[in-house]
């Protein structure tokens, strides 16, 4: 399989201040991940994961550092990434809170408004985390099957060791900074 690089990660960084305390929630974080790759980024609470998600998807910025999609630095892309964030629809759905869905059909909604722009890269933040465990390997299989039918990349963080198993590689996460990557 031939792969090409979509997202680029330098030095990325991450810090906040806390009642006075430095925070380093990403600490100088480089990685290359390539168009079509399966990634489960898994550490404890507090490892940065949460943080990495939000740099890549354009919700937070960097202390320092670059986050490069398809070659495009994300400082050019905040604006457009935060009006597109606020006018996402759910169709009928729109007048359903989200109380009134099942767990399964949470996630559905989240991998369906993920997709409205047909993205190619998804981001999953613990997809099969409150699921039990046939629909947990709905999700999986629904998400392994975007990554492979249309070529998405799939970058998740997960604890589930069935969706680590189904990566292509594994990033492991502390203190935030990159401790590992192994192959999956």
């Amino acid at each position: 399989m031939s792969f090409d690089m979509i997202i680029q990660l330098e030095d990325l960084t991450r810090h906040y201040e806390m009642g006075g305390v430095q925070i380093k929630a990403l600490d100088g974080v480089d990685i290359e991940i390539n168009r079509g790759e399966y990634i489960s980024i898994v550490g404890p609470s507090g490892s940065g994961k949460t943080t990495l998600f939000n740099l890549v998807g354009g919700l937070d910025r960097p202390t320092r550092g670059k986050v490069y999609i398809d070659g495009v630095d994300m400082d050019e892309g905040l604006e457009k990434a935060q009006k597109l964030l606020t006018s996402v629809g759910l169709g009928e759905r729109v007048h359903h809170r989200p109380g009134e869905l099942s767990a399964g059909q949470q996630q559905r909604v989240a991998i369906a408004r993920a997709m409205a722009n047909d993205p190619a890269i998804i981001l999953a933040d613990e997809p099969t985390g409150n699921l039990d465990l046939n629909t947990g390997m709905e999700i999986i299989d629904l998400l392994h099957g975007l990554n492979k039918t249309r070529g998405m990349t799939l970058i998740a963080a997960t604890h589930d060791l069935k969706m680590i198993t189904a990566s292509d590689r594994v990033v492991w996460m502390r203190d935030g900074a990159i401790e590992k990557i192994e192959r999956g």
